[in-house]
């Protein structure tokens, strides 16, 4: 999984005169946990642009001004209700040896045969929580929808890695193709299926079946 950098400094004071004049100075308050004491840093609101502001998925890399470093993950963050400035960040400590539980992006390739025939694209979960190692997760999770019909729905254990583990019931559904007014419902198919069971009757019988006669008015 792809890494930001966040460039911070340790805060001596944790009050809240401190942390107004943080903000005040377009600094965020943040805290680190998961460690063996909690860490209060703050860094400029810019530099968290790429971290919160994208549906990707990254870990962080916490470089202190006094060169300590941290590996970590966004877990929390709070936001201005009005102006949607960033007000506080935590973030959790990664370590090599421990599993960790985070979302994942879920990314859609290929064109659906029910989306072509005028189905629907439903996308039921957009992210994935999954639990695994730091140095196994992943980007994203890839879903391929080429071969949904109408009515195909892709499960959460389609997805199943050894690498790590899915966080949700066997039965959740990540992506559907769902009926609409417009569908077609496999049309092509099924007028394959008719050609093929009319040559199968003209192969049996030596010639193809006459039609009825028309009724007499």
């Amino acid at each position: 999984m792809k890494s930001i950098t966040i460039n911070g400094s340790q805060r001596e004071s944790v009050g809240k005169k401190s942390t107004k004049a943080l903000r005040n100075a377009g600094q965020v308050p943040c805290v680190l946990y998961g460690g063996d004491k909690a860490v209060h840093f703050s860094a400029a609101e810019l530099a968290f642009s790429k971290l919160v502001y994208t549906p990707n998925a990254h870990t962080v890399v916490i470089a202190l001004e006094n060169g300590e470093t941290f590996d970590a993950v966004l877990q929390d963050i709070q936001f201005h209700p009005v102006t949607d400035r960033i007000l506080h960040i935590d973030f959790y400590q990664l370590f090599q040896d421990k599993e960790i539980a985070m979302d994942i992006p879920v990314h859609i390739i290929g064109t659906s045969k029910g989306v072509l025939n005028g189905g629907i694209l439903r996308r039921n979960r957009r992210k994935l929580r999954i639990k695994a190692l730091p140095t196994n997760l992943p980007d994203f999770i890839e879903a391929d929808i080429t071969n949904l019909k109408i009515g195909g729905k892709l499960y959460v254990t389609a997805f199943e890695n050894d690498a790590y583990k899915f966080l949700h019931s066997d039965n959740t559904v990540v992506v559907q193709i769902k009926t609409a007014r417009t569908a077609v419902e496999d049309e092509e198919e099924d007028e394959d299926e008719l050609e093929e069971g009319a040559e199968a009757a003209t192969t049996e019988g030596g010639e193809t079946p006459a039609a009825a006669p028309e009724a007499q008015e």
